[in-house]
């Protein structure tokens, strides 16, 4: 999909987000997405996004840093109607890897813990510098940019 906008990549987000709900295997832990891209690509606005759409409250800024951030998951509904799949989650974890050297630093900060609990959805940039970790369930989003300054989008 392509996005010129951060509008679009806000539209593209939620149709990816319900696509990743509608295929979540159960009994797998965690849902987990990696999230690939040149820096500056749309990894971290894709992320806000998604977590918009999930209700989250609290500011989601890139965690290159401190590695994890960790929000409570809040999704809107109105009273009366039944849950809808996003509130099967309770946490979403946004997790950036790319200041990491190898998958032992991710093991040493609870991503055992974080991918074994079916309640969590877990966005992870740069999924590649941790990738003889990643679960075999995870899907992966890719971020590329164009000539035009858009930005590609494509889930597998």
């Amino acid at each position: 999909m392509l996005s010129k906008n951060v509008q679009d990549t806000a539209k593209i987000a939620e149709v990816f987000l319900e696509k990743i709900l509608k295929s979540r295997k159960d009994k797998l832990g965690a849902t987990i997405v990696g999230l690939s891209g040149e820096l500056g690509a749309g990894k971290t606005a894709f992320t806000q996004s998604i977590a918009k759409h999930l209700g989250v409250k609290k500011k989601v800024i890139s965690p290159t840093f401190v590695i994890i951030k960790k929000y409570l998951i809040r999704p809107p509904r109105p009273s009366g109607t039944p849950p809808s799949q996003g509130e099967k989650y309770k946490f979403l974890f946004h997790i950036d890897a790319y200041r990491l050297k190898n998958e032992k630093e991710l093991l040493h900060l609870g991503w055992e813990d974080i991918i074994s609990n079916e309640e969590h959805l877990v966005f992870i940039e740069w999924p590649e510098n941790v990738s003889k970790i990643m679960p075999a369930h995870a899907r992966y989003i890719y971020i590329s940019g164009n000539e035009k300054g858009h930005r590609n989008l494509k889930l597998k």
